[in-house]
């Protein structure tokens, strides 16, 4: 694959109503409980980015019938049931796809087959013993190579025991991956998390009739259920549309609605946050969709002010901190970000890899082992590397808009793994983004 490098024109325009791709971790988990549930499951809004499909290839792999996308990202799956899946022909490649893996690796640990889950190079630099450690307890057999990084080598047969697990970190795909294998065992899984995270696992287990009891931060049920195919409906997703929040709140005379987004309460810690820092943002439309509160979101331009971004809203937001660094660069005053070590494992560390970034165009910052302490001010424009990370490289095209002078970002070629025409969406909303191999 060449080398994909953006060109951002600074200063550009933000302005229309429009709609983002559809939520990757709800297309993700739309395949993989469609698969194992008896009957017909149809998905409408499925995310058509390189992740979510490496899910579907996976699980057309392992036997099961799946219709589509089409160009309304319509999906058919004939589900195989509960314990249908059948081995693959070979390993199977998940590319990019951190979910993917994880919570795969949770559902293919009560399997009678062996199989073998691999990805790209950055998947391969991932730490998985946060997953694998734990479905040891519960009596998986997991190899992975040294270090705890993929492949994933999972042995089938393996007899599984629930287990009462309570999460050293909080992490979505870890207490999604314990709660598939949950269902794989024998008595009760239960899973505590120390802060929320979000809850698309539960609430579509719910929705396919299998029954998650949720206290808190505490999830459990009981494995040898069955889940019933139902419809989805995949909202936009938040984590798509943070961006282009992020770039209305710091455009001049920006002015735009993102429709049928996805604002489950678990997922909004970047409104949450971007309101702290005095951004104009309006809900309209509240309405809910397939168990999913979804909205229209509009965002009108402000100045925003530098703050200490709260510790209980990092997990909320955690995949959608490299723009809200951005928005702290624009920002009025100092920014200081605690508690966000998870993004130093995330598809790059995006920690030291945005403090670079925005070190190159000029931004006064500094990483620290848990975050970042931003000054706001000027960005002066330049050339930043996105280290293959698709959020990296649509949070500097954000950076534009307040920049001095353009910008290049190279690599940008993972920003497909979640955002199909991402060039295209931002051009037709106001910003000057040309591709160049």
């Amino acid at each position: 694959m060449s080398q994909i490098d953006y060109l951002v024109k600074s200063s550009g325009q933000l302005n229309g109503e429009f709609r983002v791709p559809g939520d990757k971790s709800i297309s993700h988990r739309s395949i993989m409980f469609g698969a194992i549930a008896d009957g017909v499951t149809r998905v409408t809004g499925f995310l058509q980015g390189e992740d979510s499909l490496n899910t579907l290839r996976a699980f057309r792999a392992m036997g099961v019938e799946i219709e589509g996308p089409n160009a309304k990202g319509e999906v058919t799956i004939h589900g195989v049931g509960i314990d249908g899946l059948k081995q693959p022909a070979s390993d199977i490649d998940l590319g990019n796809s951190g979910t993917s893996i994880r919570l795969m690796s949770g559902l293919l640990s009560g399997q009678t087959f062996d199989v073998v889950l691999s990805g790209d190079r950055s998947l391969s630099k991932r730490p998985m013993k946060r997953v694998t450690d734990p479905l040891a307890l519960m009596g998986a057999r997991v190899d992975t190579e040294e270090g705890g990084k993929p492949p994933l080598r999972i042995h089938g047969g393996s007899d599984i025991n629930g287990i009462d697990y309570e999460l050293p970190m909080a992490s979505a795909q870890v207490k999604s991956c314990l709660l598939l294998a949950g269902m794989y065992a024998q008595g009760k899984t239960c899973v505590t998390e120390p802060a929320i995270t979000r809850d698309h696992t539960e609430r579509m287990l719910n929705a396919f009739g299998y029954k998650v009891e949720t206290q808190g931060n505490r999830m459990c049920l009981e494995g040898g259920g069955r889940l019933t195919a139902c419809n989805i409906d995949v909202p936009a997703d938040i984590s798509s549309a943070a961006f282009f929040m992020v770039g209305a709140s710091i455009a001049e005379k920006a002015d735009i609605t993102l429709q049928h987004v996805g604002v489950n309460p678990t997922r909004t810690g970047i409104i949450d946050i971007l309101k702290l820092m005095g951004a104009n943002i309006e809900l309209l439309n509240e309405r809910t969709v397939g168990g999913e509160p979804v909205a229209d979101i509009r965002v009108i331009s402000t100045q925003l002010k530098g703050i200490n971004v709260p510790e209980n809203l990092v997990p909320l937001a955690i995949d959608e901190f490299p723009v809200l660094f951005v928005a702290a660069a624009c920002a009025t005053g100092k920014t200081v970000i605690t508690g966000a070590e998870e993004l130093r494992v995330k598809e790059s560390d995006r920690i030291q890899v945005m403090a670079d970034g925005l070190l190159a165009i000029g931004v006064d910052c500094e990483a620290t082992p848990d975050g970042m302490i931003i000054n706001g001010g000027t960005i002066q424009g330049g050339k930043v590397h996105s280290r293959d990370d698709h959020r990296i490289a649509m949070a500097f095209t954000m950076a534009a808009l307040r920049a001095e002078s353009d910008i290049i970002i190279e690599d940008c070629e993972n920003v497909n793994t979640s955002f199909p025409d991402f060039v295209g969406i931002a051009n037709r909303a106001g910003i000057a983004v040309s591709i160049a191999k």
